[in-house]
């Protein structure tokens, strides 16, 4: 069965219009952990890049890779998005592109793609374990070493969307720096932090980049955000059990260090 995603519409487009946006001179890949903040980061980068230079198609992912080749032209460059794993192909097909990595703390992402699953919002091959018909900690054990055959595994997802493609060439961002710079938005770290960010896709920070980061974070355009889910069973906890971080960090021994994740 093919997942699906329900949701609120999407609106940014429409917000957008009100800035003045940048051109891209190269094509730019906003590349995530699939559940790590890509609607964030995608939607505050909107508001910075010229609507006609935004990706029209699907996220971008190694299923369609071939058919999502036009986001990469140098003549004619887009910022794109999307969950594309490492690959020859891929390697190729982003050899000349500003290729940004987003990552999330393991132990949240865990949560995070629990709640997702178990919402109505999601439609998928586990739709089964909702409602309360599997106990949460299967769930989050689930949602930690896969289910065969049915949804990979957080080593499996992190190692080729994120730890392969870690490279000189690339910019790993993390999920949690975008979330605290926003709600600090009025310091000068917040400032460099974007500055430095806006930089890696070749824009230059303009005069109203607050509001243009304030607009495209409103979780309330996300559609994905956790509080515009739907669920009904068992609430997922904001803090992974002790057991399920044990677990996660036998199953992915040193994965949080390599990402910067430091207790």
């Amino acid at each position: 069965m093919t997942a699906k995603i329900l949701g609120k519409p999407d609106n940014l487009d429409a917000i957008g219009k009100q800035f003045a946006r940048a051109r891209l001179q190269q094509p730019v890949l906003l590349n995530a952990i699939p559940k790590s903040g890509t609607h964030l980061i995608r939607n505050i980068m909107r508001m910075f890049v010229d609507q006609s230079q935004h990706w029209p198609g699907e996220f971008i992912q190694h299923a369609i890779l071939r058919q999502s080749l036009p986001a990469f032209s140098q003549t004619s460059p887009h910022i794109s998005w999307g969950h594309l794993l490492f690959s020859d192909e891929a390697s190729v097909a982003l050899r000349d592109v500003r290729h940004i990595v987003l990552v999330r703390d393991p132990y949240s992402w865990v949560l995070a793609r629990a709640r997702f699953y178990l919402s109505d919002e999601f439609q998928g091959n586990l739709n089964h374990i909702k409602g309360g018909a599997a106990p949460l900690s299967d769930i989050l054990n689930m949602m930690i070493l896969g289910v065969h055959g049915r949804v990979p595994s957080l080593l499996d997802i992190y190692t080729f969307n994120a730890v392969a493609w870690m490279n000189d060439r690339t910019t790993l961002v993390r999920y949690e720096d975008i979330v605290e710079n926003v709600q600090d938005i009025g310091s000068s770290r917040a400032e460099t932090f974007f500055a430095e960010l806006l930089a890696k896709c070749g824009i230059d920070l303009p005069a109203d980049w607050r509001d243009k980061v304030e607009a495209g974070a409103d979780r309330r355009e996300s559609r994905t955000a956790s509080e515009n889910l739907t669920y009904t069973g068992p609430e997922v906890p904001r803090v992974l059990p002790e057991q399920q971080k044990k677990t996660l960090d036998f199953h992915a021994p040193g994965l949080r260090p390599l990402l910067g994740y430091l207790d």
